[in-house]
């Protein structure tokens, strides 16, 4: 076996994701501190005196409550490397969640023990699902009053498809949370909080004599309902849990840190390590084969002492060494990789070497865009990361014309890091590009970004447009014409952009106006607001 087969074997990339306050970003901590990455968990909404998550960095992140860039924090536990991908939560984010999505072989998606399948967790799962990403099923919150389990169960199947196979099940109902039964190992652990939730939980390994004794009614009932798991046949099977058949599910609590050293064990002996992955041409790019890599997020400014700006690369194949001289397969051009990082939020630390499945941030990367292939060797190009379809639009200006220069380099930094989507027009000009975004929060970002980083504050003028298809230049006549729609041009790729106020005006222009070229992007089949 290579070097790169067999450190490959030892990876597991995976992202976490769930609806906005079911708990992703304490879970991304709680999953660090049980790993050693760091030594006390921080919460989004935390009592004073406790610190704040790491991997949120953004002032509007630490202000809200909410994840709205990636972080990837690489760690290792029982002799794997971790590399978890941290995702925007809030829907308003989910173009740079699904291209998250990219980079991972298997996904956590986390409930709310309370609320169940949450909107954007179906969204976020219909992406999955899509990319044929094995799921594993954390219900968060169980130390908080919720559902009944069996329900929960039955609403995973019932919304997802998937069949539920409980790894643990919990010991106590919602809110009355005193631990699990292992159903895998055969065993019942009783979880003890430590003062604040900010430690490792301690867990303590019950007899079956020592659990009825200590937690009576609930333990029976815990069994019970355990038996009848067994009776129906919803035991864990690894062939339908990576054929997107299936989902494991476990039970705790990420504040109190109650069940995930479990998550991670079963993430080890679960998760799907890397494999071989196919390229544009369809054609499967060996392990072994020389270094390949998916540039999958950019991201400036994550240090405001160094204004720099980083690509996440997840790598595909071969070995990656610090100092390398790759090919950026967009341009034909080298590219050098002089400095290489692991980067958690404002946390950083150099990498050396990495394997597939790992995720290298390689620094001052201005030429690299997010869908980008970087190899080395022979030419390979992997399939490029689609778009959202956009249904928010605004026209920007700068508020000082003695900050054009600012703005307009500012502008075109967060349209290469995919913050935005850029929309121009002669008619409008450079001063005013439109803005087009799947969610409005993404104009505060644009905002706060383009006022802290470059010094140049603007006004948004939003426009009552909803709708994005493609045309052609033939089309692009006849519309620019019409009344209730408008022909702009996408700056990163220079597509036609056909933008209407509704689809009922789209389809009154349609009738009055047969064989125009009217597409929705090829990507955006079956996948809920994406687009190519």
């Amino acid at each position: 076996m290579s070097t790169a087969t067999s450190e490959a074997a030892r990876r597991r990339t995976f992202a976490v994701i769930s609806h906005p306050d079911a708990g992703k970003s304490t879970m991304t901590e709680a999953l660090a501190l049980h790993a050693s990455a760091i030594t006390q968990a921080g919460a989004v909404h935390g009592k004073a005196g406790r610190r704040g998550v790491t991997s949120d960095w953004m002032e509007m992140e630490r202000a809200r409550g909410i994840s709205i860039t990636s972080a990837a924090l690489r760690f290792d536990y029982r002799g794997h490397v971790f590399n978890l991908v941290d995702t925007p939560g809030h829907a308003d984010f989910s173009e740079d969640t699904y291209r998250v999505l990219a980079a991972v072989d298997c996904a956590v998606m986390l409930l709310d023990a309370a609320k169940g399948m949450e909107p954007q967790t179906m969204k976020l799962f219909e992406v999955c699902r899509h990319r044929r990403i094995p799921v594993i099923t954390f219900v968060n919150k169980w130390d908080r009053p919720g559902r009944e389990p069996l329900e929960l169960l039955d609403e995973i199947e019932e919304r997802t498809g998937l069949r539920p196979t409980p790894v643990t099940w919990p010991i106590g109902g919602a809110g009355n949370f005193h631990g699990v039964v292992d159903r895998l190992r055969g065993r019942a652990v009783r979880y003890t909080r430590t003062p604040g939730g900010a430690t490792k939980a301690l867990e303590t390994e019950l007899t079956p004599e020592q659990a009825a004794a200590e937690l009576g009614a609930d333990w029976e009932r815990a069994g019970e309902e355990a038996d009848l798991l067994a009776a129906i046949g919803a035991e864990h099977d690894q062939k339908a849990f990576e054929a997107h058949e299936s989902t494991p599910v476990l039970f705790g609590a990420a504040l109190s840190n109650f069940g995930v050293a479990r998550l991670l064990d079963v993430l080890v002996d679960l998760a799907p390590a890397p494999a071989p992955r196919p390229d544009a041409e369809g054609a499967v790019r060996p392990l072994d084969a020389p270094f390949s890599g998916l540039v999958f997020k950019v991201q400036a400014n994550m240090d405001p002492a160094h204004r720099d700006r980083i690509a996440f690369v997840r790598v595909c194949s071969g070995r990656f060494e610090r100092g390398m001289v790759l090919t950026h397969a967009a341009t034909g051009r080298p590219f050098a990789t002089k400095y290489a990082q692991s980067v958690f939020g404002q946390e950083r630390a150099t990498i050396d070497e990495a394997y597939p499945g790992d995720v290298v941030g390689l620094v001052n990367a201005t030429a690299l865009r997010p869908g980008d292939t970087l190899y080395e060797g022979k030419p390979v190009e992997f399939p490029p990361i689609p778009s959202f379809a956009p249904e928010h639009f605004a026209v920007a200006r700068s508020r000082s014309t003695a900050k054009a220069k600012q703005f307009r380099r500012g502008i075109d930094q967060l349209d290469g890091e995919g913050v935005i989507q850029v929309l121009r027009s002669d008619l409008r000009g450079d001063q005013a590009p439109v803005l087009a975004a799947v969610g409005p929060m993404q104009f505060e970002v644009v905002e706060q970004r383009l006022a802290t980083e470059f010094g140049a504050e603007i006004v948004l003028d939003r426009l009552e447009y909803s709708l994005a298809l493609r045309t052609d230049a033939e089309s692009a006549e006849v519309l620019r014409r019409q009344r209730g729609a408008e022909v702009l041009t996408r700056s990163r790729d220079q597509a036609l952009l056909a933008v209407f106020a509704d689809q009922w005006r789209m389809r009154s222009i349609q009738r009055e106006h047969e064989g125009l070229t009217l597409e929705p992007l090829i990507a955006g089949q079956g996948l809920p607001g994406a687009t190519g």
